[in-house]
């Protein structure tokens, strides 16, 4: 007889379907209510402007200001370039390497690749030996040599190999016309950035730099930013002019605190044609033999000595044949004979006091070979005027 439970359906495998049935209901509405929220909340975003890509304003035209900076900068920087610095390192007995040492900015000064920058930039290449690298605005890297510096206006040229290529040059202008307040742009290679406009004044002129191997007169200030880098780069006018290569910053920190200096470009002018012909800079020079300072300091302590102590100026201590001065009748000291007579005191240039040869060699430089310059000396115990005429140093 069978057991009446033995009819009953097993609930557990009936109801299995119909529980999966029910859960594919709630997945579907579900599904319906997400996508329902998820109109709303498109339907929200474009109602609400803010939460949407922003439509572009037109821009208008440039200002006159910024066209004439950008004019500026696409004409002129074809010609500036940048250099690198290195030398030979020996790893070991079998291995040279060359390092880099450092960077700088310059400019081209002629078509067939002759290039100014800052002695200061090459220096260390010209006292060790070490090789020179310039990069043109198009990429492309040449060696360098240096044919030519002047310490004194920390002016250095380059020459490079281009073939039958001709470069862009930068318009030259004059520093003697100069006014404080003009604009005044910078290209360079600040921190090895390369190509890099800055802009700003000149914020004062007629200034006197110490540099690490003499004084440079007529320095322009800048307040446009010049870094490490900037050396030997143009400064240029509104019309893209070059009125200065920039030289030497004041920071103690060693970036721009907005006091720039550059070489004015009229003793930049005068220099880089004698450079390139000799190698150095055709100097005006009186044509005398001084007493050092200190020796001139020590016999002024002297009893008896004939001038006061008091008295400063340069002291002569021979004037050689065949110089202007020796033309002009300077004469310096004789003590070897019976007829000794102490040599002529330069106490002024053009009226301008002279104090030690320092001085001397700064006043001189304001000047050009075949300049006649008014010398005022001390002798016998008065004061004359005498007017030489100045050569230049290959003359002699």
């Amino acid at each position: 007889m069978m057991n009446d439970e033995s009819l009953i359906p097993n609930n557990d495998e009936q109801s299995a379907p119909r529980s999966s049935g029910g859960g594919g209901w709630l997945i579907l509405a579900l599904l319906v209510v997400v996508f329902a929220l998820l109109i709303d909340r498109f339907q929200s975003d474009a109602a609400n402007p803010n939460l949407g890509r922003r439509a572009i304003t037109p821009r208008g035209d440039l200002s006159e200001v910024e066209k004439s900076q950008i004019e500026i900068f696409n004409e002129s920087s074809p010609s500036v370039v940048h250099i690198t610095t290195a030398s030979l390192r020996r790893l070991s007995d079998f291995t040279i390497t060359e390092s880099p040492d450092g960077t700088g900015t310059g400019f081209l000064w002629s078509e067939d690749g002759y290039i100014v920058t800052n002695y200061h930039v090459v220096q260390g290449s010209v006292e060790n030996g070490g090789r020179l690298y310039v990069t043109l605005a198009d990429n492309t890297s040449h060696g360098a040599n240096v044919v030519g510096f002047e310490p004194a206006y920390d002016v250095a040229v380059l020459k490079i190999d281009v073939g039958n290529r001709k470069l862009k040059t930068l318009p030259v202008g004059t520093s003697s016309d100069l006014q404080v307040g003009q604009n005044v742009y910078a290209i360079g290679s600040p921190f090895g950035l390369d190509q890099t406009l800055t802009t700003g004044v000149i914020s004062g002129l007629g200034r006197e730099l110490q540099s690490r191997n003499g004084r440079i007169f007529d320095v322009i200030q800048t307040d446009a930013a010049i870094n490490p880098g900037n050396s030997g780069g143009p400064l240029l006018d509104s019309a893209g002019r070059l009125i200065g290569v920039n030289t030497a910053i004041y920071s103690p920190s060693g970036a721009s605190s907005g006091v720039g200096f550059a070489v004015p470009v009229d003793a930049v002018n005068r220099a880089v044609p004698e450079l390139i012909q000799y190698g150095k800079n055709q100097r005006p020079i009186l044509g005398i033999v001084p007493f050092p300072d200190s020796k001139f300091r020590a016999l002024k302590q002297l009893d008896g000595f004939p001038i006061p102590r008091q008295m400063e100026g340069v002291l002569l201590q021979s004037v050689p044949e065949g110089s202007g001065a020796a033309a002009a009748g300077l004469r310096g000291t004789v003590i070897e004979s019976e007829d000794a007579q102490l040599g002529d005191l330069i106490t002024a240039i053009n009226q301008r006091a002279i104090t030690d040869w320092v001085s001397l060699f700064d006043e001189l430089d304001r000047h050009e070979p075949g300049d006649t310059v008014s010398v005022t000396i001390w002798r016998d115990g008065s004061e004359n005027q005498i007017d030489v005429v100045l050569q230049s140093a290959s003359d002699r």
